[in-house]
């Protein structure tokens, strides 16, 4: 049997995971998106960078634009295998340093992975809202979830997949939100394969990326939203307390998508972090 992680040419690569890269010139963006969404959830934040960075997107095997035919079970019902998608990415485009990886959701613990796969790879990571485990362990940890709510959502997106899509949209969108943002979030679920969902969510939900947090070797910042079903306040402390080299920012918004509902925060955020002193 092949290898879920057998080579793969460049050019395979760019097409499989529908790559679009944005200038030609400058430091590198490299952005991953979350569970159930694709690239152009970052339509709102490329803007701000046009003139200064060459950025880079793609969507997940599953996902978005990709190819479906590359999807393998085997492969994707571990972060792993996502992990391998982004470092893939990177290495079709010859990128080997200087990368600052802007990740939502799930995709901060698959970055979590490929940095510490790759340290030489990445120069930072900005974390929107991160959670390296879903589920609470306690006393030590409160992820957000039981595990039996997240087997209840599994089997509604079994039952029911536009109800299940129709439900997750405005929790993920948060209270107040922007129409548009909700419409846009329940249509990229929508659009989603279900089997392909279905094995994205297992892996997101049911991760325990914990124990990795304290081996990434790069800066990190943290942002994480006041108001989060998904990931709330503490897992975002969790997070600074745990990563080597981070800091934390809170942003004073409802739901788990800043970087859709409220971009301005999320562009200011970011233009901070770039112009500090590299290494930091």
């Amino acid at each position: 049997m092949d290898s879920p992680f057998a080579p793969i040419r460049a050019s395979d690569v760019l097409q499989r995971n529908h790559v679009q890269v944005l200038g030609q010139t400058g430091p590198v963006l490299l952005y991953a998106h979350g569970f159930g969404c694709n690239q152009h959830m970052w339509d709102r934040i490329t803007p701000a960078f046009a003139a200064s960075h060459r950025q880079v997107l793609f969507d997940y095997v599953g996902s978005g634009r990709s190819d479906p035919a590359a999807f393998s079970v085997q492969r994707y019902s571990q972060l792993g295998g996502y992990a391998q998608d982004l470092l893939e990415v990177c290495d079709a485009l010859g990128l080997r340093s200087g990368v600052t990886l802007v990740a939502h959701s799930v995709s901060c613990s698959i970055g979590m992975l490929a940095a510490i796969t790759r340290p030489d790879l990445f120069e930072s990571v900005v974390m929107v809202g991160p959670s390296p485990c879903f589920l609470n362990h306690p006393p030590d940890y409160h992820g957000g979830f039981e595990r039996q709510d997240l087997l209840d959502l599994l089997a509604l997106m079994d039952q029911n997949y536009m109800g299940w899509a129709s439900y997750l949209a405005p929790v993920v969108a948060g209270a107040g939100a922007d129409s548009s943002v909700t419409h846009e979030l329940s249509d990229s679920f929508c659009s989603t394969d279900p089997v392909r969902a279905r094995t994205f969510a297992e892996a997101t939900f049911f991760a325990d990326n914990r124990q990795e947090v304290g081996q990434v070797p790069v800066p990190c910042l943290v942002l994480q939203h006041r108001r989060d079903a998904l990931a709330p306040c503490a897992v975002g402390e969790y997070m600074h307390r745990h990563l080597p080299r981070s800091t934390l920012k809170v942003l004073e918004v409802a739901g788990h998508c800043a970087h859709m509902s409220h971009p301005a925060l999320v562009v200011e955020a970011m233009q901070t972090w770039l112009a500090r002193k590299p290494g930091t």
